[in-house]
């Protein structure tokens, strides 16, 4: 841990993770849409059980931050925030609907209130819009206009909202990590023909770290995109045929989570601004 980092009134730096919980596991829509069952997820380690969210806040917390929890309903976090706690970490759970400037604005309004300003934001929203539609339905022309404002309200605006809650405490204060839990669909487009337009707004946000990497990092803000670059080792994914069929093609989120708090600690003079994560059977996307 850094120490120029000022403590919270817990008397720990605060550390918020959007996106905590796994997408798979948040309402169980999307479980529920790939295996058409509830999942168990009690076979798998506590520190991957959550995926990359829950991993990324339980390292932190171990590390001695405060970690706040943000998800659209606080119910999808608690086993998480109970496993945090029972590994000697402290932390708070705080709904927020990355649609809703008013939600994201009260979010934050309660973080500074109860925890302090953030020293470490890592946006980890993700989505799976359109996974519902069948084939002869995943052309653009056939995509309903509110299903691409989610994933615009996700992917663009919504890190662009948070951007502005908690970037300007970390300028005066002359420090601060503000990191993108993003995918390969930032960097290209798609191996598939079809059903990926959806996705295209992931560019936007990588975007949006080069521009804060532009603005802020001469205040001390260190900003970085974070690629995953292959499927993530949950209980939704676990099950997936491919997963089965490759195992190694899985990327251990605990892993990533380390890679998280690694940038957090470098030293200002050696930045990383983008870094890429592929499991070694894959080749890397470009």
């Amino acid at each position: 841990m850094s120490p120029n980092h000022e403590a919270n009134r817990n008397g720990k730096p605060v550390a918020v993770v959007v996106g905590a919980t796994s997408k798979w596991q948040s309402d169980g829509r999307n479980t529920l849409l790939a295996h058409g069952r509830t999942l168990d997820d009690s076979d798998l380690p506590v520190g991957m059980r959550w995926s990359v969210g829950g991993a990324i806040a339980q390292k932190f917390a171990q590390e001695g931050f405060f970690v706040v929890l943000t998800t659209r309903q606080e119910a999808n976090a608690a086993a998480l925030a109970e496993a945090i706690r029972e590994q000697g970490g402290e932390c708070m759970t705080v709904e927020l609907d990355l649609v809703s400037q008013d939600s994201i604005a009260a979010a934050f309004a309660r973080i500074r209130r109860e925890a302090g300003d953030p020293h470490v934001l890592v946006y980890n929203a993700g989505y799976l819009e359109g996974r519902d539609l069948p084939p002869e339905k995943e052309l653009l022309e056939h995509i309903p206009v509110e299903l691409f404002d989610t994933a615009q309200h996700i992917a663009s605006r919504g890190p662009f909202l948070i951007a502005k809650e908690v970037l300007p405490a970390m300028r005066k204060r002359g420090e601060g990590s503000f990191f993108f839990s993003n995918n390969n669909k930032s960097l290209r487009g798609t191996k598939r023909k079809t059903g990926e337009s959806l996705y295209y707004p992931r560019v936007t946000m990588r975007a949006l770290a080069q521009v804060l990497t532009e603005e802020y990092s001469e205040h001390g803000v260190h900003v970085a995109n974070v690629v995953i670059d292959g499927l993530i080792d949950s209980p939704g994914v676990r099950a997936l045929p491919q997963a089965q069929r490759n195992p190694d093609s899985l990327i251990n989120p605990v892993k990533i989570a380390e890679a998280f708090y690694y940038l957090h600690t470098q030293d200002r003079s050696c930045w990383t601004h983008e870094l890429q994560l592929t499991p070694f059977p894959n080749k890397p996307s470009h």
